[in-house]
């Protein structure tokens, strides 16, 4: 019954969708690497793409693995797996070895993997189980923080690695708490952080004191000047100014120096074009000379002379983007949309919060790679290297990205069973 259950239910679309975003990604893995004059194979296995097929392959034999297990195991067991994988953190704080500045990689003769990636699957599971307790309602204090801490934790320990790009992707799960019942406000005054923090760095500090002022005090006259109003006005210019006069100190004296320059090339990436520029600048030039249709698959000349660092990997896009065109980057975009659509779907049709939950967390963690990682390829975020699910180059993630999605396609196949939870 429970294996009639698993087939019959399956959500193939999402599947489908799966595996046409890995044979893409291959093949622009393939045509990122291709050297026209070796005239490699894309089967060579001395080649990324040859090891790409590799893990594409053991992906599809770990999605089945992750299918076959009873799905209440995932509730059972969230707690533990979160514990395990917190445990792999450590680990890697201890003797894990470094890659590309980030000590966030545990060695197994020439076998690595960065258990980093699994702590997001790790972390939507406890998460999930967390709020799954019908009386969590997110509308105190100490839940907000149980829940905040559930997140800061693997954050926090990856953080310690020097890895600050998959320690960013863990401010998604913000979007599993607004679902859950979070006020408004908080995801509101993050995105506010956020803005006001670029724009420190574009606008003199005295400007930004002055306009918030004076859209307060509009905002005061106009709104009926409420002592309720004045008090969300007063508490914004206090934010404002802790924020506004932190960026400097956060920036000179908290970030590394190669976070500090990538922090600059975003701001303005002409101004080291051969240094912290470099990437940036490459990657728009690729991308923009693809035009509308693309030079063509294998043609991409920014490729092919390795203009464009890491374009295998965290530069991914700029091979779609180059070789085929605009048409192919919206294509690209929107098959990423249409998973997104349909996962948020599958979420909400769950029977359980623990389900439902658990949908929300792989929908934001996929949101935050794809936002990042093709922004910063454009120049709308700085580089700090998180790759394109499916496609970038690379085993730890393409297997992260798979156990993420076929958790919940696990736990979505036997909804009409899940009645061990409300």
């Amino acid at each position: 019954m429970e294996k009639d259950s698993l087939f019959t239910n399956l959500d193939l679309t999402t599947v489908l969708l799966w595996l046409l975003l890995m044979l893409m990604g291959w093949l622009n893995i393939f045509a990122a690497v291709y050297d026209p004059v070796t005239h490699p194979s894309i089967f060579d296995l001395a080649t990324r793409s040859g090891t790409q097929l590799l893990w594409i392959g053991t992906a599809v034999v770990l999605a089945t693995f992750v299918l076959a297990i009873d799905y209440k195991f995932y509730d059972n067991a969230a707690y533990l797996i979160y514990l395990a994988v917190l445990g792999l953190l450590v680990i890697v704080l201890l003797i894990g070895k470094t890659v590309a500045g980030s000590k966030s990689w545990l060695g197994f003769g020439g076998f690595g993997i960065q258990p980093s990636e699994f702590a997001k699957t790790a972390t939507s599971l406890a998460l999930a189980r967390f709020l799954s307790d019908p009386s969590i309602r997110l509308d105190t204090l100490k839940e907000i923080g149980q829940a905040g801490f559930i997140i800061a934790v693997p954050a926090v320990l990856i953080l310690a690695q020097n890895d600050t790009g998959s320690t960013l992707v863990f401010a998604s799960f913000v979007m599993v708490l607004y679902r859950e019942g979070l006020t408004g406000l908080i995801p509101l005054a993050g995105f506010y952080v956020a803005a006001l923090f670029v724009l420190t760095l574009l606008v003199p500090q005295t400007w930004l004191l002055v306009g918030f002022t004076v859209v307060a005090l509009v905002w005061w006259l106009m709104a009926g000047r409420t002592l309720k109003i004045a008090g969300f006005a007063i508490a914004g210019l206090m934010l404002t100014i802790g924020v506004v006069s932190g960026v400097d100190f956060f920036v000179n004296q908290v970030l590394q120096p190669h976070q500090q320059d990538r922090i600059r090339a975003l701001i303005n990436p002409e101004a080291d074009p051969l240094g912290a520029g470099w990437n940036v600048t490459q990657s728009k030039i690729a991308i923009g000379s693809g035009g509308l249709l693309g030079k063509g698959f294998l043609e991409g000349t920014q490729t092919k002379f390795d203009f464009v660092p890491e374009q295998s990997t965290d530069f991914i896009f700029c091979t779609i983007g180059e070789e085929h065109g605009w048409v192919g980057s919206i294509v690209v975009i929107g098959l990423f949309v249409f998973l997104l659509l349909r996962i948020v779907d599958i979420a909400e049709r769950q029977k359980t919060r623990f389900g439902r939950v658990y949908g929300y967390g792989v929908v934001g963690v996929l949101f935050f790679h794809l936002m990042v990682n093709i922004g910063m390829t454009i120049g709308l975020f700085p580089v700090i290297g998180i790759p394109l699910p499916f496609f970038s180059a690379g085993g730890s993630s393409l297997w992260s990205f798979t156990v993420l999605l076929f958790v919940l396609l696990r736990i979505d196949s036997a909804r009409v069973m899940q009645l061990y939870r409300g």
